[in-house]
This record gives structure tokens, C-alpha cells and sequence, in this order.
């Protein structure tokens, strides 16, 4: 689908229709070296003895390799870096290990996630150098719980990232074989999609309520007498925010789209070190931030209630830029 066509369809009323229609089903996984084994019998049985206690009721198991190693720590760094990547330009999905990608942004996925893969790889390698260096320590360290078996002529090869892109919608062949059948699986579509929704929702409004509790606090509080210090990042962090819900936002909760609006306004063109210098441009962020923060953490039964109360309070106390100091 091309940009232009997402555009059009962004403009139609109904948020599932959107998800549906703009999005497309991704999923990651790892295959991972295991740095852990479970004792054998025997071997927990005579560790269980140096305590008086019965083997049976005793679970222990082995470090294979010091995963505190720069390079062992620099081969976990990349997965990582996969997650939060991967997290930051999908949305949840209610099925375990599948999330949603703009479908105008698969490009830029594949190139990434080939990326990743080289990065893997390299750093795979750099570890696989280290091998027998961190083999003859472990052999050092566990004594006679060490079994060579345990170990792996080489690392490489069994540290890899892969993707696909699963179906989830109602495969059209149902619609002949058994219609009944098809039309029970299109309401399962339909209902997950649903809670994709919903879950989008409590995502945003999740991150946001960290994000602006955080600030808050800092630009708010005091430590011995003087003003807590922020990370420029405390600003950063919600900018990235903004982006990330205008990109990803299918608009399905209007409230939401105020509220985030307004809380961008609030922080719009403000510099890390003008609210350092600044108090009265400090207090006046910090007292508008707490606005939001009362509605996000608020006493509410439902998210709504608090959404609701948020842009009635917006509502009496928005300052405009033109009104700041």
C-alpha cells in the first residue's frame, strides 16, 4: 500500500478499520547460546548433603560462561537494541509475539532488522574469539561441576535474530470450505482487533503517565533546598513521545488526542537549560504538567474518567504560548 493510499484511509471514521487497513502483522524471535544448565542428579544430591537435605527438593543449576564479559555483553546488547527498536515503531497486538507495523514503513523495518543481523553477527564473532578464553575460566570456577560436553565447538551460529510476518486475518479459503466456520473466525478477527485498540490506548496513555510523573517530579520537587536536577532526556523523552504517537495513533479515543496535543503545547520550544535558568518558566511547566498528572494518576475507575477531567481542567487553565513569561 502506498503512502498516499494509508492517507486516505486514515481518514476514515473507524479505528479497527484502520489498524487493519494500515497495518501489518510482525513478529521477532531469537535463538540464544543458554549460559545455564541444571545440575544432574547426582550433583544435586551431593550439594543437597552439604545443607542435610534431600536432593529431590533441591533446584540448582551452573553458569556455563561469564555473561559479564564485554563481548558477551555486547552480543545481549544488540538484542536489546532489536526489542526496544521493534517496540518503538509497532503497536501491541493481543497475540503472544506479534506486534503491528505501519504497512508504509516495512522498508525501513527490513533495512534495520538486516542491519541488526550484520551488527549480531560482528559481535558474535568478537565473542567467538574470546571462546576459550572464557571456557578455561569457567573450568576454573566450577571445578568439578565443569563437563566439556556442555560446551560448543564454536559460538557462531547460535546467537540469531529472524522476522516474518504472520497472517492474522480470516484466510479467504474458509469462506468455501465451511462459511459457518468463517464467519465465527472473522468475529475472533474482529474482537482481537478490538483489543489491539484498546491496548494501543493504554500503551500511549501508560508511557505518557511515566514520562510526565517523571518531569513533573523533577521540575517540581527540591533536594536539600534546592531545585531536583533533570536529564535533558526528561524533555527528549516526551518529544519522542509526540513523534511516536503521531506516527503510530490510529485516533481512536479523542480525549487521548487532546490530551497529548495539549501536553506537547506545554513543553513546545522549551530547552532543557532554559527551565535550569529560568524559575518562573520552571514553576509554570511544572504546575501546568500537574494538571495532566492528576487526571493520568488520578482517583478513576476507567481511563476515560481521567481523560475526561484532564481536558476540563486543560480547558479552564491553558495557558497559550503567547501567555508565558
Amino acid at each position: 500500500m502506498t503512502i498516499t493510499a494509508i492517507e486516505e484511509v486514515n481518514t476514515r471514521t473507524d479505528p479497527i478499520d484502520r489498524l487493519r487497513s494500515t497495518m501489518c502483522a510482525t513478529r521477532i524471535s531469537f535463538e540464544w547460546f543458554g549460559t545455564r544448565k541444571s545440575l544432574t542428579r547426582d550433583q544435586k544430591t551431593q550439594a543437597a548433603e552439604s545443607f542435610g537435605a534431600e536432593g529431590t527438593f533441591l533446584s540448582a543449576g551452573k553458569k556455563l560462561l561469564d555473561t559479564g564479559h564485554p563481548r558477551f555483553r555486547a552480543v545481549n546488547a544488540v538484542r536489546q537494541r532489536v526489542r526496544s527498536y521493534w517496540t518503538s515503531i509497532s503497536l501491541p497486538f493481543p497475540e503472544s509475539g506479534i506486534r503491528l507495523l505501519r504497512q508504509d514503513a516495512l522498508t525501513a523495518f527490513q533495512d534495520q532488522m538486516h542491519q541488526f543481523t550484520q551488527e549480531l553477527n560482528e559481535a558474535v564473532s568478537q565473542l567467538d574469539e574470546q571462546y576459550l578464553s572464557l571456557k578455561s575460566a569457567a573450568r576454573e570456577r566450577l571445578g568439578s561441576l565443569f563437563n566439556d560436553d556442555d560446551y560448543p565447538l564454536t559460538l557462531i551460529g547460535l546467537f540469531e535474530v529472524s522476522w516474518d510476518f504472520p497472517s492474522v486475518e480470516t484466510p479467504d479459503y474458509l469462506r468455501q470450505l465451511n462459511p459457518e466456520l468463517y464467519e465465527q473466525e472473522c468475529q475472533r478477527v474482529q474482537l482481537r482487533f478490538e483489543e489491539a485498540v484498546r491496548l494501543a490506548e493504554d500503551a500511549f496513555l501508560g508511557e505518557l503517565s511515566q514520562l510526565v510523573s517523571h518531569l513533573t517530579d523533577r521540575l517540581s520537587g527540591q533536594a536539600d533546598g534546592r531545585p531536583k536536577v533533570f536529564r535533558d532526556s526528561a524533555i527528549g523523552n516526551l518529544h519522542e513521545f509526540f513523534e511516536r504517537f503521531r506516527s503510530l495513533n490510529v485516533r481512536s479515543n479523542e480525549q487521548l488526542d487532546v490530551l497529548v496535543a495539549q501536553c506537547q503545547g506545554i513543553v513546545q520550544g522549551i530547552q532543557p537549560q532554559e527551565l535550569r535558568k529560568r524559575g518562573e518558566l520552571r514553576q509554570q511547566v511544572a504546575s501546568e504538567l500537574s494538571g495532566v498528572q492528576a487526571a493520568l494518576l488520578g482517583p478513576f475507575t476507567q481511563r476515560s474518567a481521567a481523560l475526561e477531567s484532564e481536558t476540563d481542567w486543560l480547558e479552564q487553565h491553558w495557558l497559550s504560548p503567547d501567555t508565558g513569561p
